[in-house]
């Protein structure tokens, strides 16, 4: 199956309008640190013909599919297989000191929940996988089953937000010790029987939250985010643009003090005149989180939990 039919990009217009400004000029680069199928890419590509992209991405087979979308784009187009936080160490590589844009689209890629043996989606029964990278690291199943009691709870409390955790990690480890989870189906149905009657009737599916605790977990999402932003940061040349698509509050939490933290001067209090080593860095461009249009939902489902912010960087670093 092409990448084209498999994605359908988040704010697609909202992700150009914001890098824009920025990438207007030539020879500008653009980073897509999580390029996925290749949806926002291709339409930098497209809409800034004098830009050139790095794109980066952990899983090999997204790496091949939007290989094969931006192969008419030719040399303008660099894709590296890397997690986002080795941005500095892969710009590095390439000779690139700082860059005029960047984007974040976190999460899971559309191809990683369609695509059944990933076992990332709770909604039809697949290996417990969920990793991003399959070549590396230990999967969704290896977690479940191997892990300390008190480390599961503090996994699906910290990562899914999950209030019930402690009764679905007694449920796991009781039926762990009779036998070892592989897929998910066996999961889910644990979940809703772990679960009250009450917390079955509102909010989704019931394992959302536990599937999510996961998925991070198995690709050390938020420790990789929170190297990433203030990287990402660090590399914008002066009037370069940071665009970022969050998904759950753990996400755009992080994205917004990372972003508040470099909008915001550090000088001592009391001081009259700020010096120039304290002022921020940033200007923020959006107004808390945006978020997407009911026609974009309506449109595109997984659209409905995003969260939309960006910054410009307007100082360099002043060394005190």
């Amino acid at each position: 199956m092409s990448s084209n039919a498999l994605h359908v990009p988040v704010m697609l217009q909202r992700c150009l309008d914001m890098l824009a400004p920025a990438l207007a000029q030539p020879g500008a680069v653009v980073v897509d640190c999580t390029l996925g199928l290749g949806g926002h890419s291709e339409a930098l590509l497209r809409d800034f013909p004098e830009a050139r992209l790095i794109a980066l991405d952990r899983d090999p087979s997204a790496l091949r599919l939007a290989g094969e979308r931006l192969a008419p784009y030719g040399d303008r187009a660099t894709l590296v297989h890397a997690v986002y936080d080795e941005l500095p160490e892969v710009l590095d590589r390439f000779g690139v000191p700082r860059v005029q844009g960047i984007l974040f689209d976190l999460g899971v890629s559309s191809m990683q929940l369609d695509e059944a043996g990933r076992g990332f989606a709770y909604a039809q029964d697949a290996p417990l996988d969920m990793r991003m990278d399959q070549t590396t690291g230990v999967s969704a199943a290896e977690v479940l089953n191997t892990y300390p009691p008190g480390d599961l709870v503090r996994i699906l409390r910290t990562y899914g937000e999950e209030k019930f955790a402690k009764k679905i990690v007694d449920a796991v480890v009781r039926e762990r010790a009779k036998e070892p989870f592989t897929n998910s189906a066996r999961l889910v149905e644990l979940i809703r029987e772990a679960l009250p009657q009450a917390a079955k009737r509102t909010g989704g599916n019931p394992a959302k939250r536990t599937f999510q605790a996961l998925r991070i977990e198995v690709n050390g999402e938020l420790a990789v985010l929170e190297r990433a932003i203030p990287a990402a940061v660090r590399a914008l040349a002066v009037g370069g643009r940071i665009a970022v698509l969050s998904y759950h509050s753990l996400e755009d939490r992080l994205v917004k003090q990372v972003l508040a933290a470099g909008a915001s001067h550090t000088a001592p209090p009391g001081l009259p005149v700020i010096p120039e080593q304290y002022q921020p860095r940033l200007k923020l461009l959006t107004r808390g989180a945006e978020l997407p249009t009911e026609e974009e939902i309506a449109e595109n489902r997984r659209a409905a939990p995003a969260r939309f912010r960006g910054a410009e960087r307007i100082r360099e670093e002043v060394a005190p």
